[in-house]
């Protein structure tokens, strides 16, 4: 459902479309034309952190992924279909084999580096606290 501000509804569909708060925040917010760079990137960034706007965000781009039919799978099995390609070339491209590797995993969450920082103190008793 649109945001009832119209400003805000329009910061979340430019948004949407281009990926950048800062121009979303330009397109939006007219009167903001003359402004420094610094201080629409800070404006930006707090509409963008507005719960209604995230939530605008998020409802966007669930249209758009039901629209377009893409799942998780799909998307795995068009990088797979790209790995191939690039390891099947007549010069195999390693680059790009990579690349459509860590894709995957990033979209199923195996990107993250995930630290054990667990500290075991044991006591001999041979010092005093």
């Amino acid at each position: 459902m649109p945001l009832e501000n119209k400003k805000h509804e329009k910061f979340c569909q430019v948004w949407h479309e281009t990926g950048n708060k800062s121009e979303a925040y330009r397109q939006s917010h007219p009167n903001s034309a003359k402004w420094k760079d610094d201080t629409i990137h800070n404006k930006a960034y707090v509409l963008s952190k507005r719960g209604e706007v995230k939530a605008r965000l998020e409802q966007l781009e669930n249209d758009a992924v039901k629209a377009h039919g893409i799942t998780i799978e799909s998307l795995l099995l068009e990088l797979d279909d790209a790995r191939h390609t690039a390891k099947d070339a007549v010069t195999p491209q390693a680059s790009a084999m990579v690349t459509a590797t860590m894709s995957k995993a990033k979209l199923v969450g195996l990107d993250r580096i995930i630290l054990d920082t667990t500290v075991k103190i044991v006591d001999d008793g041979s010092s005093e606290w």
